[in-house]
């Protein structure tokens, strides 16, 4: 058996504001399609029916984040 291994860089990102996380599990840029399985959790899906990105909403009511450390967080600007 073979196995075939493929590196790429993924990325993680929450933003704090939204209590959005999303995971990046591959950084080549290509289209997506956005599937939702749940309420709070969305796919990216991109070439070859390949899982690009998940979107979880309500991050800290499913997810540990602490143990995701380190994690870039993001903030929003909001006008005033």
């Amino acid at each position: 058996m073979r196995i075939a291994y493929c590196i790429t860089k993924m990325n993680i990102l929450y933003n704090d504001k939204t209590d959005l996380l999303y995971i990046r599990l591959d950084d080549k840029k290509q289209e997506i399609i956005n599937r939702r399985v749940s309420e709070d959790i969305v796919l990216d899906i991109g070439e070859d029916d390949k899982i690009v990105g998940i979107e979880i909403l309500d991050a800290s009511k499913h997810v540990s984040l602490e143990k995701l450390m380190p994690v870039n967080y993001e903030t929003s600007k909001t006008a005033k």
